[in-house]
This record gives C-alpha cells, sequence and structure tokens, in this order.
C-alpha cells in the first residue's frame, strides 16, 4: 500500500512561486510514474505534469507548461512541483498520484492518490 502526502501549498499573489511536494511511502518509489493533477471550476481533476520513474521524461499541460517544472528525488522518495508565475486560474487543490508504468494523462490510470493540498493565488 502506497502512502502519498502533500505539502507546500499556501496563499501567494499572482506573479509569485510554490514548490509543492509529493512523499511517498509504503512502496518501490523510484519505480513510480508521479503525476500532479487538479481539478477544473466544476469538472473533474485535470493533468498538470508527470514525471516517469527515473525522472528522464516529463510532461505538462499547456496551461502550465513554462512555468511549473516537476523533478523528483528519488533517495527522498518525493517528488515536487516548482510553479512559478502563477496566475488566479491556477487556485485549486493539487493531487499527487502515482502509478507503475509509463506516465499517462488519465485519472484513471493512477493507482493511488495523495490528499491534496491547497494552493490559492490571489489577484
Amino acid at each position: 500500500q502506497v502512502q502519498l502526502v502533500e505539502s507546500g501549498g499556501g496563499l501567494v499573489q499572482a506573479g509569485g512561486s510554490l514548490r509543492l511536494s509529493c512523499a511517498a511511502s509504503g512502496g518501490t518509489f523510484s519505480r513510480y510514474s508521479m503525476c500532479w493533477f487538479r481539478p477544473a471550476p466544476g469538472k473533474e481533476r485535470q493533468f498538470v505534469s508527470a514525471i516517469n520513474w527515473s525522472g528522464s521524461s516529463t510532461d505538462y499541460a499547456d496551461s502550465v507548461k513554462g512555468r511549473f517544472t516537476i523533478s523528483r528525488d528519488n533517495a527522498k522518495n518525493t517528488v515536487y512541483l516548482q510553479m512559478n508565475s502563477l496566475k488566479p486560474e491556477d487556485t485549486a487543490v493539487y493531487y499527487c498520484a502515482v502509478r507503475n508504468y509509463n506516465t499517462d494523462r488519465k485519472t484513471t490510470s493512477y493507482n493511488y492518490w495523495g490528499q491534496g493540498t491547497q494552493v490559492t493565488v490571489s489577484s
């Protein structure tokens, strides 16, 4: 059973930065692809960014490309999401998720989820 704990959310002004962390336990972290999702207003969780097991492959939603950077530290069993140039529309609860295979943008492809961390961007 894999457990994921997100942290690093908070309140920030537009244009500011935050770094989210997702710490994993209970599994072989270095084998997992990791992903960040967030719900759009009135919608299901949507893909934000993903990284493969080695960190050699990353993927970003168009809405965050060039502003967000995903990375991982397998020695610390942690994945990070550096968020720069934040916009009010980035406001959401951010969830990390894990799967055993290659990265994927579908929520249904991920086996384990964290509880989420709130990010609020004021205008």
